[in-house]
C-alpha cells in the first residue's frame, strides 16, 4: 500500500503524539496505551484472515493437483514481489506517513481477496490464483516495514520490548485460531465442493482486511515529516548498508533466514494431512496451528518474565531446538518410526502436533529477540529501510523455504522406499531441513561470536 506520495484521497488526520504512557513497570502497562491497543486489535483481525487464506490456498491447490510442485510455486509467487519491491518499500516507509501505507495496503489486500474468492468459486485456472498471490505479496512487502516502524511511534522505547512481545503474541494467536477456523469452515462446505473451492475463506479475509482499515484509521500517532530524499540507488540501498555494517543485526537476520529456509515444513503440511495421517482439512488445520499454539504459549511466558538476560545464547539455543523438533516431526509417523514403534495413527498425529508446537515455542523466542534488536539498534530515520531489509530476509526465507520443501518433496515423491511415494517425499524434505537448521546454528555461532555474547534484551 504505498504511494510515492501520501495519497490525497485519504484525509490528513492531525498528527498528535501518543498520550503519556503509564508507568512501564507492569507486564500489561503497554496495553493501557489506547492507540497501541487499537493497532493490536486491527493486526489481530487482519492476521486471522491472512492465516485462514494461506491455509486455504495450499489445501485447494493440493486437492486440485495432488502434487507438491504447485505448493512450491506458492512460495515462489509470494517471494518474487518481495525481491522486487522490498528496497522501495523501505524507502517509502522512511519518507511517507506509515499509517497511510498501512491503510492503503489493507485496501489492496481487500481487493485481492475478493478476486481470489471469484477465482475459487468459478474454478478459474490456478494461474489466476498465482497472479493474485503476486499482488498480495507486493502489498505485504510495502505493509511489513511500515507496520514494524509504525509501532515505535505508538509506545515509548522502554516499553518497546513488551510491545514486540504482544505484537508477536497477537500474530501467533491469530495463527492458532486461523487454521482451526479454516478447518471448521471447510468441514461445513458441501463435499462436492470442498476439494475444489475455498471462496468463503477468501471472502472472510476481504472483510477482515477492510475491518483492519477501519480500526487503524482513527489512530493518532507522532509522524515526523521528513524532507523527501531523491529516489536513488544509494538512498534505497541504505538499509542494506546499515544491516551489513551491524554484525549483530546481520547475524540474527541471517540465522533466522537460513533456519526458516531449511527447517520450514509448513508448505507441505497438506501432504502430511492427506497422505500420511489421512485426516483431511480438519487435520491440516490442527497441524497448521500447532506452531502457533507453541508460539502463543511462549509469548505468554515472556510477557510475564523480565527481559532476557542472555538474549544471544537464548536465540541460538532456540533455533537449534527448532531444527531438532522439525527433524523429529518428519520421523514421527507410521511410515517411518512406525515401522519399529507400533502406535495408532492418531497417536502419531498428536505426537507430531506436539513437536510442531515445540518448534513454534522456541521459534517465537528467536522472533522476539530479532525484532527487538532490529528496532532498538537502528536509528529512527533508517527504521523503515532496515525493517524492509529484515522483511525481505525473513519473508523470502519463509516463501523460499516453502519452495525448497515443496521441490524436495516433489523430487523424492517417485521413490518408494517407505511404501507411500508422497509420504517419502514429505519425510525426506522435512528431516533434511531440520538437520540443515542445526548446522546453520553452529555456523552462525562461529562466524558472529558477538551474538553469543549479547546480554540483556531491552
Amino acid at each position: 500500500m504505498h504511494e510515492q506520495e501520501a495519497p490525497e484521497n485519504l484525509p490528513d488526520e492531525p498528527e498528535i503524539p501518543p498520550p503519556a504512557p503509564p508507568a512501564a513497570d507492569g507486564a500489561y502497562a503497554v496495553l493501557r496505551n489506547a492507540n497501541f491497543s487499537r493497532y493490536l486489535v486491527g493486526r489481530l483481525v487482519a492476521s486471522l484472515g491472512q492465516q485462514m487464506l494461506v491455509v486455504a490456498i495450499d489445501w485447494e491447490l493440493y486437492q486440485r493437483t495432488h502434487s507438491a510442485l504447485p505448493l512450491a510455486m506458492v512460495g515462489l509467487s509470494l517471494m518474487l514481489p518481495m525481491i522486487l519491491f522490498t528496497v522501495p518499500a523501505g524507502h517509502f516507509a522512511d519518507t511517507f506517513n506509515r499509517k497511510k501505507i498501512i491503510l492503503w495496503t489493507s485496501l489492496i489486500l481487500t481487493v485481492v481477496s475478493v478476486a481470489l474468492a471469484f477465482a475459487s468459486a468459478f474454478l478459474a485456472s490456478v494461474g489466476w490464483i498465482y497472479g493474485c498471490l503476486f499482488v498480495l505479496g507486493a502489498a505485504r512487502t510495502f505493509l511489513w516495514p511500515a507496520n514494524a516502524a509504525f509501532v515505535t511511534s505508538l509506545v515509548p522505547m522502554e516499553q518497546f520490548p513488551r510491545a514486540v512481545t504482544f505484537n508477536s503474541g497477537v500474530f501467533q494467536f491469530s495463527s492458532v485460531v486461523g487454521p482451526a477456523a479454516f478447518g471448521a469452515v471447510m468441514a461445513l462446505t458441501p463435499v462436492t465442493a470442498a476439494h475444489s473451492s475455498a471462496w468463503p475463506i477468501y471472502a472472510f479475509n476481504a472483510v477482515a482486511s477492510l475491518l483492519c482499515f477501519v480500526l487503524v484509521a482513527p489512530i493518532k500517532h507522532l509522524h515526523k515529516p521528513r524532507k523527501a530524499e531523491p529516489v536513488s540507488i544509494r538512498n534505497l540501498a541504505e538499509g542494506f548498508h546499515f544491516v551489513f555494517q551491524n554484525k549483530i543485526i546481520l547475524g540474527t537476520i541471517t540465522l533466522d533466514l537460513f533456519a526458516v529456509l531449511l527447517g520450514g515444513a509448513v508448505t507441505i503440511l497438506p501432504m502430511f494431512a492427506h497422505d500420511i495421517f489421512q485426516t483431511g482439512p480438519s487435520g491440516l488445520g490442527w497441524l497448521r496451528n500447532a506452531m502457533a499454539v507453541g508460539a502463543l504459549l511462549c509469548a505468554l511466558v515472556i510477557a510475564h518474565r523480565p527481559p532476557l538476560q542472555k538474549a544471544g545464547r537464548a536465540m541460538l539455543g532456540a533455533v537449534a531446538i527448532f531444527g531438532v523438533a522439525t527433524m523429529l516431526f518428519g520421523l514421527a509417523n507410521g511410515n517411518c518410526l512406525g515401522r519399529w514403534i507400533v502406535l495408532p495413527n492418531a497417536v502419531w498425529f498428536w505426537i507430531s502436533f506436539a513437536l510442531l508446537a515445540l518448534a513454534g515455542f522456541v521459534d517465537n523466542i528467536s522472533v522476539v529477540v530479532r525484532q527487538t534488536l532490529v528496532q532498538i539498534l537502528t536509528p529512527d530515520e533508517k527504521r523503515g529501510r532496515v525493517s524492509a531489509v529484515n522483511s525481505l530476509f525473513i519473508g523470502t526465507s519463509n516463501e523460499l523455504g516453502g519452495f525448497r520443501s515443496g521441490i524436495v518433496a516433489y523430487l523424492f515423491t517417485k521413490q518408494t522406499v517407505l511404501g507411500n511415494p508422497h509420504a517419502t517425499g514429505a519425510i525426506i524434505s522435512t528431516v533434511t531441513g531440520g538437520v540443515g537448521t542445526i548446522l546453520v546454528v553452529l555456523a552462525v555461532a562461529w562466524i558472529w561470536p558477538d551474538i553469543r555474547k549479547y546480554g540483556k534484551l531491552g
